[in-house]
């Protein structure tokens, strides 16, 4: 029998959830589904796929009464049946601000080699940008392959834009790639 008392229970605590195995069809319904039936709402989530593995991060409004422990009980038998490893962290009320800044894109292009992901992101991290949501994949053909980085990014105030730019395109020559950032278009999701 679900547990839900309305549409929108009052939520009394936060909380976020992590989920990972092999993907298959029927894994997002099962989990929110055991979400759904302790009264939770979600408030975020990013689900993707990382070489046929399901990843999945959640923040979860939950309802009084539910704690961390009755959420992995209650999420026990759809993990199961999906063989995923999951985990649940209670979230304060201070964890749950958006970085503060302005929302950028940051595009890398070019010939994969080791180290792209942690040079760029550690010259991000030197002047105080936070990654907000990182995707790579390798698009083109066997016979041409292109290493494809997408950064959504928060730039701090004091931080000039152009002056980042500059400073990612040097890199991006040292590292035989292509590197571009622009505002981001905050009405698209």
């Amino acid at each position: 029998m679900p547990r839900v008392t309305g549409l929108y229970a009052r939520a009394v605590a936060t909380f976020a959830v992590w989920a990972f195995g092999a993907d298959r069809p029927g894994i997002v319904a099962a989990l929110t589904g055991a979400l759904l039936e302790e009264g939770c709402n979600l408030s975020d989530c990013s689900m993707t796929i990382l070489s046929g593995h399901f990843a999945m991060v959640l923040v979860v409004d939950a309802p009084g009464g539910v704690d961390a422990a009755g959420l992995e009980a209650a999420l026990r038998a759809p993990t199961a049946s999906f063989e995923l490893g999951t985990a649940v962290r209670a979230i304060g009320p201070d964890e749950l601000r958006p970085p503060e800044g302005a929302p950028h894109v940051v595009t890398v292009f070019g010939a994969d080699r080791p180290g792209i992901v942690h040079r760029v992101a550690s010259l991000l991290a030197d002047v105080g940008v936070n990654i907000t949501d990182l995707e790579t994949r390798t698009i083109g053909d066997q016979a041409h392959p292109v290493y494809a980085m997408l950064l959504e990014v928060t730039i701090p105030a004091g931080v000039v834009a152009e002056e980042l730019e500059a400073a990612l395109r040097s890199l991006a020559d040292t590292l035989d790639v292509d590197a571009r950032i622009h505002p981001a278009d905050v009405a698209v999701l």
